[in-house]
């Protein structure tokens, strides 16, 4: 692949996002929903857990907890868990795949960096399917990312792998990033840009994007259904922990001597730290 047509590699980002952990009040239907629609497989599974991933890599984690009330659309959490297809004609794969399917989408966008489509898992937790536009692409003169949302070719996508089936979330295939609903931008700034050392790429109108590595957007938080929204209620359902691949432990130290210098309660694990942001989702940071 040439430069001007090669993806980000996001294993080469100084901070990528790893398992994304969701409570939910119907374990066996919810991970039905994510192994039928999405293809993903069942790495563990137990009576209160199951792991769902790719081959040996965990992507999304539920937990049942069935007095939970359910999740308000209008609190501080999830926007969506958006997944990355290695490949456009992986993405159109999948496209072919739910369409015969039946399952109901959301919407479709062609962002500039990226085509995405949108659907919701059954208890109303967001999620992104998408794939990359090359690298090379994202970037004004002046370096910064450039993000729109208009209608998605779903046409001309559905042509890009004609012929071929789709077999499965592919091996190669991430959570590429993880959008969030907060109460208020700036406090998510100073939060993910000023303590996690995310860079903002981009800002729309009530939502900043925040990117490592020159990634268009690993973590994304928005105002537009939660605006002024709190800490979110304990007992209800939805996002409850996202996980960040931290590659040097040299970043993960100085991230740990910022929290510490903000007053920000860390729990130390033997392979990082934990904390909560200001709507008291976890953001577990692992080496």
């Amino acid at each position: 692949m040439s430069a001007a047509n090669a993806l980000f590699d996001m294993n080469a980002a100084p901070m990528r996002i790893g398992t994304v952990r969701l409570k939910v009040r119907d374990l066996d239907t919810v991970a039905a929903f994510y192994r039928k629609v999405l293809g993903l497989e069942a790495t563990e599974s137990g009576a209160a857990r199951t792991l769902l991933g790719t081959g040996r890599t965990p992507l999304l984690e539920l937990q049942s907890e069935t007095a939970l009330v359910p999740r308000d659309p209008r609190q501080a959490g999830l926007f969506h868990t958006a997944f990355l297809m290695p490949s456009r004609a992986d993405l159109c794969r999948w496209v072919a795949h739910v369409v015969e399917a039946g399952v109901p989408l959301q919407g479709a966008s062609d962002h500039i960096v990226s085509e995405a489509l949108y659907l919701a898992d059954p208890e109303g937790n967001g999620i992104e399917v998408y794939a990359d536009r090359p690298f090379a692409s994202w970037a004004t003169p002046t370096g910064e990312v450039r993000l729109s949302t208009d209608p998605l070719d779903v046409r001309d996508l559905l042509a890009s792998a004609a012929g071929t089936a789709w077999t499965g979330f592919p091996e190669r295939g991430c959570i590429g990033h993880v959008h969030l609903q907060v109460g208020e931008t700036e406090a998510a700034d100073r939060f993910y840009r000023d303590i996690l050392g995310f860079d903002i790429a981009t800002r729309y109108t009530g939502a900043s994007f925040y990117g490592s590595g020159g990634y268009h957007h690993q973590l994304a938080g928005n105002v537009w259904n939660s605006r002024h929204a709190g800490k979110r209620p304990a007992g209800m359902a939805g996002l409850d922990a996202v996980g960040i691949v931290v590659r040097d432990g040299a970043n993960l130290d100085a991230i740990a001597a910022r929290a510490e210098t903000a007053g920000l309660p860390v729990t130390q694990n033997p392979d990082g730290l934990t904390f909560r942001d200001p709507w008291g989702t976890k953001i577990r940071l692992n080496r």
